[in-house]
Formats: structure tokens, C-alpha cells, sequence
């Protein structure tokens, strides 16, 4: 068979295979965290004081209990993406749970700094929703995809949506004197 653009070589073609599939998958990552922060799974390790085994993380979530068997996937993504890690539950044992990290206590509701007011409205319907009307953007003429997706701009949005609202003005979103 043969390979298309002159010969590349199949670890070539691989890889740049993974790298479009990453992309194309990425929104999991900020899915995922999103759903974490929206149920708690941060605050309520971090209250437990240490590690918490999965039996004690399922029974402590807000959750469908018959959708357990799904909190494992979930919090394997979040390992790999570095806000959670498994740790010894106690020095002498070899049973492990689940832990926080320096990035996720950024997502801890109590935290003066909180990032999770951000996240979610950052990852809310209403402010990804341009994001799928990019190209649309480009071809109308809108001054911003926030126009073309729900035909007003993001500021008379505000007015009209309560949730955006919320996040703009409660959380001040788009102040940065919280950091210096």
C-alpha cells in the first residue's frame, strides 16, 4: 500500500492521527473538571481531611448511586490530569484513595481565590455556545460570535439570562485585582 504525501513513515501518520484525535476529544478534560467542581467531588475530599477510598467518595456524592461503576472513569481522568491523585489512606496500609493537588485546591469553593465560579461559567451552555458558531461568525456580519449565536451581544445577554448574570456580576469575573 502506498503512503499518501510521499512516504511518510506510519509512526508519522500515527502520530499526527493521535494529535488530531486529542483535539478532537480535549473538551472531555474540561467536562470532566467541570462536573467534578458541580458536584463537589474537591470540597468533599478536602473536608474528609485525607484520602478517601472510592466506597467513601461514591457514598458521600450527590449522585445516582446506580451510576457508580462511572465515578472510577471520572476520577481517572482527573488523575491524569493532575487534580487528584491516589495516596495511602493511613502509613501502615496499602489501601489508597483519592486526594487533592496543590491545582485543585484553585477549585475549592471556600478558597478566597476560588477558580470554580470561572470554570463554570467559563464552561456554561451560554458561553461555549459561540464557540460552535465560529465559522457562521466569519461569514455574517455579527461583531461577535456571542452575536451570531444568540443575537444580542454578551452585556444585554446578561440583562435577560439569570445565570450569566450571576457569574458576571456576583463572582466579578472579569476583575484581576483578586490576584495582584
Amino acid at each position: 500500500m502506498a503512503l499518501p504525501h510521499g512516504g511518510e513513515k506510519s509512526t508519522e501518520l500515527l502520530n499526527a492521527q493521535a494529535h488530531v484525535w486529542n483535539h478532537i476529544f480535549n473538551f472531555i478534560n474540561s467536562m470532566s473538571l467541570k462536573c467534578a467542581v458541580q458536584l463537589g467531588v474537591l470540597d468533599i475530599i478536602h473536608k474528609h481531611g485525607k484520602p478517601m477510598t472510592l466506597v467513601e467518595l461514591v457514598e458521600a456524592l450527590p449522585m445516582n448511586k446506580a451510576k457508580a461503576q462511572s465515578v472510577p472513569r471520572l476520577m481517572r481522568i482527573l488523575i491524569y490530569l493532575g487534580f487528584f491523585m491516589k495516596a495511602k489512606i493511613s502509613k501502615g496500609e496499602e489501601e489508597t484513595g483519592y486526594w487533592i493537588t496543590p491545582a485543585s485546591r484553585h477549585l475549592l469553593k471556600d478558597e478566597p481565590l476560588s477558580m470554580a465560579p470561572f470554570l463554570l461559567a467559563m464552561l456554561d451552555l451560554v458561553l461555549i455556545e459561540p464557540w460552535h458558531h465560529l465559522s457562521a461568525w466569519f461569514e455574517n456580519e455579527n461583531s461577535t460570535p456571542f452575536d451570531t449565536a444568540h443575537g444580542r451581544m454578551l452585556w444585554e445577554h446578561a440583562g435577560q439570562e439569570p445565570r450569566l448574570n450571576f457569574y458576571l456580576y456576583k463572582y466579578d469575573l472579569f476583575s484581576t485585582n483578586k490576584c495582584l
